[in-house]
């Protein structure tokens, strides 16, 4: 589908997902001048009052690329937010979200109404992430503007499901905005992620290898270093399941290949679940795409390496299929 402004004027069809405590305005910021979707979570912010500051910092500095690069204009931002229950910051963090009327909403566990109509009254767009069809569909029901599938090998909390699989299911119904997430890392999975039916590739961990990330070295050098088989799908952290780098869950004392369940019930998105050791602060999310990442280096650089890729899997591709007629 044609992207609505002003989604139409990105380099790449790229939404840089919302990490938790990786993803800050130097990181946004950073990843919308050089033309892809840059988000972060709500929650990153700390105190609550911090959002506020955060969404002052890149509205202006955005404006003011926008008025010395008017031929390259950055691309749009957006907040994540957790609409479960759990999360008692919600009402305060979306008063700071329609003051600044940010321009893409991602909602997280769970569909809600109320927020999806507040964001289309300021004129934003929302995004939902789901794991299934079944989930799909009710997050349209709700007013969801879009949908990440999360498909089997994203960073942080992800499904089970192949790419494949979910995104045949819902294109069968839905026709609206798609972004595709699970283990996109190279601009070939980029142009893969537009041939299943989807309009942004959502990439993650990547970006944790990055200057502008707000990451410990050691968490950056494990992303360069690691490859899929250093991914660990499990509850215990959180309570929901996700996927973790192997070292880190090492580094806390803990075997990865023997890991206790979490009680889903009791959901934790700060502290360990059932276990002492933090997740996202000592034990690492990532997804399974990070044996594309070699180097550490700028999100410009990082952004410049995956527009080659691109634009040499679109040549190659179309060579491969030059000899084939529909």
């Amino acid at each position: 589908m044609s992207l609505p402004a002003p989604f139409d004027r990105l380099r790449l069809p790229v939404i840089g997902s919302p990490m938790f405590i990786i993803s800050g305005p130097e990181l946004v910021i950073a990843q919308c001048k050089a033309g892809v979707v840059g988000t972060f979570p709500g929650l990153n912010a700390r105190p609550a009052s911090q959002l506020d500051e955060w969404l002052h910092q890149i509205t202006e500095e955005l404006a003011a690329h926008n008025r010395d690069n008017p031929d390259r204009p950055a691309a749009p931002y957006g907040v994540n937010h957790i609409v479960h229950k759990t999360n008692n910051r919600l009402e305060q963090d979306m008063e700071a979200c329609r003051k600044w009327a940010v321009p893409l909403v991602i909602t997280s566990l769970g569909a809600r109404v109320d927020v999806n109509e507040a964001v289309h009254g300021w004129g934003g767009i929302v995004l939902h992430d789901v794991i299934d069809d079944r989930f799909a569909r009710k997050a349209i029901e709700k007013g969801a503007d879009g949908l990440i599938p999360v498909a089997t090998g994203a960073g942080g909390h992800a499904g089970t499901l192949s790419p494949f699989a979910l995104m045949q299911e819902i294109r069968e119904w839905f026709t609206g905005l798609v972004a595709l997430s699970g283990a996109i890392a190279c601009g070939r999975s980029i142009l893969a992620a537009q041939a299943l039916g989807a309009d942004f590739a959502y990439i993650g961990s990547p970006w944790i290898a990055t200057k502008e990330a707000n990451a410990v070295d050691a968490y950056k050098q494990a992303i360069v270093e690691g490859d899929a088989d250093d991914i660990v799908y499990t509850n215990l952290f959180t309570g929901i399941h996700g996927n973790y780098l192997r070292p880190s869950i090492i580094n806390a004392g803990l075997d990865p290949d023997n890991l206790a369940t979490s009680d889903p019930s009791k959901m934790n998105f700060g502290s360990g679940g059932n276990s002492e050791a933090k997740a996202w602060k000592d034990i690492w999310g990532c997804g399974q795409g990070i044996g594309a990442v070699h180097a550490v280096e700028s999100v410009a650089d990082r952004v410049d390496r995956l527009a080659a890729e691109y634009q040499v899997a679109k040549s190659e591709l179309s060579d491969r299929t030059a000899s084939f007629t529909a």
